[in-house]
């Protein structure tokens, strides 16, 4: 919808508010945060919240249709529900995933269990085949299901920093009607298969992570879907896994319709920092030497973005392999080169040093130069200088990204790829445990960010959150605008950028929305410039992806969910999910 653009955005008002907390106190006392991400079907908009429920609201004013708790005081997969369309006698229905490995499927008028749908309306992702070091161990449904035709396509596998050996996450589809299996697919690739021979020995058998926790997308006209694979585990060590260990940390292409592997392309080879491949790849054409490419776009929290033929998996920009340190932790085999692409440039920064941590400010430049000094912390020239040994290693991106989960937008009239980063580092540091393994271990390891943990304020150079337009035509950047503001800052130093999470939408007006950021802020920007046209304060910050639609009353609406918190530490403030339109 084009109905909200730039010369009218500074209109836009809260419309409704829906608050997700149930006032008689059954999803418990406590604020909880929430990415989810609300799905609009008609004049209905579907939400699941981190309460327990799972409820239907008319789009245009906020009021329940329905809602539904959902069975032995299960939660959703945290970023939102599916829905499939019903055909040949079936009703609609919507698909929810549980962080207790189960997926749900609701009737999408009533609300009510789908009796013929697995057992009693769900099927349980805990299978024996998946399972193999026990039934005990925790399986989640981080992702949320994906709906492709008739078919229901699943992640999941054990939680991160989990056991290296545990739930697999092989991706599996399962029959929408009924809830049976269709087809499974092996993550890490068993004897036989393509990739198997990257896993030393036998450190493939059993091996946990390696899942899609992320976003699934598809190309219905070439039937080929596209999984983002994670890094397996331990996803920061790899002293049991010596090789690249596909398909982590890959973009993997498969026929949907029977999960039969086309091809694949991995981001990081070994991956020992958590870099994953999270975010559902990006779909759209490129225009060069008067071709148009069917094309998709990957990038993960390493900041590299990679623009590959859909068809093939071959890099359009160009991909060099390029030299990278090796380890200092015995045993610890690093792959000697790392992919990255010859153009777009890092869509964050990619390297720390003394010369570049933040200066503005005397009080706060003192501070983190003793922060390095105190603790001797190794600062990274590179996203891929392995974790060392008995010392603090401190990498841009951290584990944070980047880009996280959530991905880019893309407008196609203007041919831009659009994402919000981070430059926010994360101290880790490999120690030998009483039991002989490594780990990483230490009072700042994994537990902190880059930053003095009593104001957040990062240590490394601004702008510590920005969002970038990429010309995915060229794949040369269009521009860099600052994202986000730290109010404590004295004024005239307050326009650092701020770290975030949740991604950007883009409009058919030329307008990109995007919250994410821990400052409490919902902006719009103009698409093809950057600049910044609208700000507004909400209560709590938006630490998900944003959404626009047409109502039933065909007015367009932005919605966001904006309840704090999250993993950057923002304040937990409300269980709001705030929708805005243009005052009348």
């Amino acid at each position: 919808m084009a109905q909200i653009n730039a010369g009218n955005v500074g209109r836009l008002r809260e419309a409704w508010v829906y608050h997700m907390k149930p006032a008689d106190g059954s999803g418990g006392t406590r604020l909880v945060t929430t990415e989810t991400v609300p799905l609009v079907v008609g004049d209905t908009m579907f939400v699941s919240t981190p309460y327990g429920r799972v409820v239907a609201l008319d789009s245009a004013t906020g009021k329940e249709k329905w809602n539904v708790t959902l069975p032995d005081n299960e939660r959703p997969a945290v970023r939102g529900v599916a829905y499939w369309a019903g055909g040949k006698g079936a009703r609609p229905s919507v698909i929810v995933g549980t962080r207790q490995g189960r997926v749900l499927s609701f009737d999408a008028a009533t609300g009510k269990l789908a009796a013929d749908f697995g057992t009693s309306g769900f099927i349980d992702l805990k299978t024996a085949d998946v399972m193999p070091t026990g039934m005990d161990k925790p399986y989640v449904l981080a992702a949320t299901p994906f709906v492709y035709k008739d078919l229901i396509i699943t992640g999941g596998g054990s939680p991160d920093q989990a056991a290296a050996l545990g739930p697999l996450g092989d991706v599996r589809a399962w029959d929408v009607r009924t809830g049976k299996l269709v087809w499974q697919f092996h993550t890490v690739p068993r004897p036989g298969e393509v990739g198997n021979d990257t896993w030393g020995g036998e450190s493939w058998k059993n091996r946990a992570g390696a899942n899609v926790w992320g976003y699934f997308s598809a190309d219905p006209a070439r039937g080929i879907l596209y999984m983002p694979v994670g890094a397996p585990n331990n996803d920061r060590m790899g002293i049991d896994r010596p090789g690249d260990n596909l398909f982590g940390s890959s973009i993997v292409a498969v026929n949907a319709a029977t999960g039969k592997y086309i091809w694949h392309f991995q981001v990081t080879h070994h991956d020992i920092w958590d870099w994953d491949a999270a975010p559902a790849p990006m779909l759209f054409d490129v225009k060069k030497d008067g071709r148009v490419i069917p094309a998709l776009g990957t990038v993960n929290k390493n900041s590299l973005l990679f623009i590959l033929d859909r068809r093939t998996g071959k890099p359009i920009h160009g991909v060099e392999e390029r030299p990278a340190p090796p380890s200092n932790v015995p045993g610890e085999i690093t792959s000697p080169t790392q992919p990255w692409p010859v153009k777009p440039e890092p869509l964050a920064q990619t390297s720390l040093s003394r010369d570049n941590l933040y200066k503005d400010t005397p009080e706060h430049k003192a501070w983190c130069e003793a922060l390095v000094d105190d603790n001797n912390m190794k600062l990274g020239a590179t996203p891929y200088q392995p974790i060392m040994l008995d010392q603090y290693t401190v990498n841009l991106p951290g584990t944070q990204g980047g880009v996280n989960y959530y991905g880019g937008a893309f407008d196609p009239r203007l041919g831009l790829f659009v994402v919000n980063v981070n430059n926010l580092a994360q101290p880790m540091r490999m120690v030998k445990m009483p039991d002989g393994s490594y780990a990483n271990s230490g009072p700042l390891a994994g537990t902190r960010r880059f930053w003095n943990p009593e104001n957040h304020l990062p240590c490394g150079p601004t702008p510590w959150g920005q969002l970038v337009a990429v010309n995915v035509n060229t794949g040369e950047i269009a521009w860099r605008s600052t994202l986000g503001v730290t109010d404590i800052l004295p004024e005239g130093k307050q326009a650092t950028g701020r770290p975030g999470l949740g991604g950007a939408i883009t409009t058919a007006s030329g307008l990109t929305f995007v919250g994410a950021t821990d400052d409490a802020r919902f902006r719009a920007f103009e698409t093809a410039t950057g600049k910044e046209v609208w700000t507004y304060r909400l209560r709590g910050s938006a630490s998900a992806t944003p959404v626009t639609y047409q109502g039933g009353d065909g007015r367009q609406y932005v919605a966001v969910m904006a309840t704090g918190g999250g993993q950057v530490g923002a304040a937990l403030t409300t269980d709001e999910l705030v929708v805005f339109s243009l005052a009348r």
